[in-house]
């Protein structure tokens, strides 16, 4: 009787364990993707590790509004379609060529900047609202950093310049919610709170682009108020702290 039994007993034990690794198994996380660093490239030997993050950042922020204009586009169609670009992909390269060539955009009428940032969130503005907008919110993200996208050794950023521009982003994205044209109607569909669900993801696309902005700030900040401790340390330390010697 015991050989039977305890083979049963075998069996219900090995059933159990795998329905319980079957349930861990079912509420395992999610996988959503892994940090993956960037091919390391010649040009990396003349940049500093302050060179290093202000170039990721502003990739990751020009990267930011390509995906928010991608989003713009999908929620107002009818931007793209007053251009004669052959597709919304199509509308979104266009743009994209332009901000990574530092290139006008002829509908802001020479406007660059923060001027171009309100021209494109004007009423009477009557271009492609999207292209416009991503355009010169790009430029202006680009102007407070010296003009430049990548960033070496001899470039140097003003903190209250990345300061600046993370507040126009807040201000653009307040506007971008409020305002309304003639017949009473969102510039443009964004963010979006109802009875169907609640679309939020423009709001966090743009505080991420918002953050790395302050965190860049107060990096640049940093990185001068430890350069003159680090110079006050030196000489402290080239006096006081000097071997003695011992024979």
């Amino acid at each position: 009787m015991r050989g039977p039994f305890l083979s049963i007993l075998w069996m219900s034990s090995c059933a159990l364990l795998c329905t319980v690794l079957a349930g861990c198994a079912a509420n395992a996380p999610t996988p959503r993707g892994e940090v993956k660093g960037a091919a390391t490239t010649p040009a990396e030997l003349a940049q500093s590790d302050m060179n290093r993050v202000a170039t990721l950042a502003m990739h990751e922020n020009l990267e930011g509004l390509f995906r928010l204009m991608d989003k713009l586009y999908r929620r107002n169609p009818a931007e793209w379609r007053k251009t004669s670009a052959t597709s919304r992909e199509h509308a979104a390269e266009q743009v994209r060529t332009a901000i990574l060539q530092r290139q006008p955009w002829p509908p802001l009428q020479g406007r660059r900047d923060i001027a171009a940032m309100g021209f494109a969130l004007a009423p009477e503005f009557t271009g492609d609202r999207v292209a416009a907008f991503i355009h010169a919110t790009a430029d202006m993200i680009i102007t407070a950093h010296g003009g430049k996208i990548e960033f070496f050794l001899l470039d140097g950023m003003d903190a209250q310049h990345l300061y600046n521009a993370a507040r126009n982003v807040e201000s653009a994205v307040w506007l971008l919610a409020q305002r309304r044209n003639a017949q009473g109607q969102p510039l443009l569909l964004a963010d979006e709170i109802g009875p169907q669900g609640r679309n939020l993801s423009f709001e966090r696309e743009f505080g991420k682009i918002i953050a790395r902005l302050d965190l860049l700030a107060a990096l640049t900040t940093e990185k001068y108020r430890r350069a003159a401790i680090s110079y006050v340390q030196g000489i402290v330390g080239g006096t006081f702290l000097q071997f003695l010697p011992v024979r």
